[in-house]
């Protein structure tokens, strides 16, 4: 890992320009001993004036998610009842584990947040009817973000800092770019000075140019870079098999011969396929092999897939077939076998193979330095 800053690295959490209730919470909460690699180098530029725009690369499961939190929580002022940190996340899984996070991080702060995720039926509220926003702290999806800041509820005037969980699928052309210019652009027509972190697993070329193009355009300060080489991606913990499988009926033999098998050994699985029709037909075909496994795609409904994903967060589902809502940022200590079904592929050239996307999911089985196993 490579950092273009002069900042130290912070040995303990108590080096760090941190309240006394964070570093209460850090361990007692948290029980985090010190800090992770990332944590290290990129803390001491978040937390100390003049805070420095950044954009991080780090592993899955190294501890990012931690950094840009203890960043929102340390930047609010608990006297202004107003929008002052905003979390920007690709999937409504990713925004409510990263709203977790915050929660528990922060318990002992009294600093007020909100989820802007779409609402299932049994909350939904017409957006003309919502009160104005005064929660502290802003964690959502880009769409809902939008739709609330166009809605004039959610104010950008108090806003210090900015984050982009997943920041380059959020900032590239086949993700939530049009979204996360508009958010941007919100923001600077109220306050240019905004802190911006960015931070992900991977970061392509075509990301990199546009964040040095557009986003340094839109925010003023220094931004500092801490990258991974490209080479030190793949999590050395993570044993990777490869299967060769002349047809879907092939796959569903290996699954059922030799990856349940597996997975009965070393804990939770999940299982990604390409498309909804891939995950309902897999799903069908297992249950009637007579395995209890469950399926989470885009289509479901907001109540159901919040449903899914709290069972497997409980352990009370042992396999997940899902398409790649969850190959972004979703961790879940227990998993240590990923099936690649399908392999990824690229939104907008099918015919090329996602190595980000792949990175991504292979990380679910290798989160928190623990052993994992991936198969496809």
């Amino acid at each position: 890992m490579s950092a273009n800053t002069p900042y130290t690295s912070a040995k303990r959490f108590s080096d760090l320009n941190l309240s006394s209730e964070l570093l209460e919470c850090l361990d007692i909460e948290m029980k985090f001993e010190r800090p992770s690699k990332i944590q290290a180098i990129s803390l001491p530029m978040i937390l100390n004036p003049p805070y420095t725009n950044l954009i991080a690369q780090a592993h899955n499961g190294s501890g990012k998610t931690t950094c840009f939190v203890l960043g929102m929580l340390s930047r609010v002022d608990r006297e202004c009842k107003a929008p002052q940190a905003l979390c920007i996340c690709p999937t409504r899984e990713l925004a409510i584990q990263n709203m977790e996070v915050l929660l528990k991080m922060g318990k002992y702060m009294k600093i007020t947040s909100d989820l802007a995720i779409p609402a299932d039926s049994s909350n939904y509220i017409p957006i003309h009817k919502m009160p104005l926003i005064t929660a502290q702290v802003i964690i959502g999806t880009p769409g809902t973000i939008n739709k609330w800041i166009i809605a004039k509820i959610l104010g950008m005037s108090r806003m210090k800092i900015l984050v982009f969980d997943e920041a380059d699928h959020m900032l590239s052309e086949s993700g939530f770019q049009d979204h996360s210019v508009k958010i941007m652009k919100a923001i600077v027509k109220c306050n240019s000075n905004c802190q911006v972190l960015l931070f992900s697993a991977t970061f392509d070329d075509a990301v990199r140019a546009f964040v040095s193009k557009r986003v340094k355009e839109l925010f003023v300060g220094d931004y500092k870079e801490v990258f991974v080489k490209k080479e030190e991606l793949s999590l050395e913990s993570v044993k990777q098999y490869k299967v060769q499988c002349p047809d879907e009926h092939s796959k569903i033999e290996v699954i059922k011969g030799k990856i349940f098998e597996i997975g009965d050994k070393v804990g939770q699985s999940i299982i990604f396929v390409r498309t909804r029709d891939s995950a309902s037909n897999l799903h069908k075909a297992l249950v009637k092999l007579g395995y209890e496994v469950t399926t989470i795609h885009g289509a479901l409904k907001q109540e159901d897939r919040d449903t899914i994903i709290k069972e497997f967060k409980q352990g009370l589902t042992q396999v997940l077939i899902s398409t790649d809502v969850l190959a972004r940022g979703f961790d879940q200590p227990q998993v240590n076998l990923v099936v690649n079904f399908d392999l990824p592929v690229k939104y907008d050239k099918p015919w090329e193979p996602d190595y980000e996307v792949y990175l991504h999911r292979v990380g679910k089985a290798g989160c928190f330095g623990r052993e994992g196993y991936f198969s496809f």
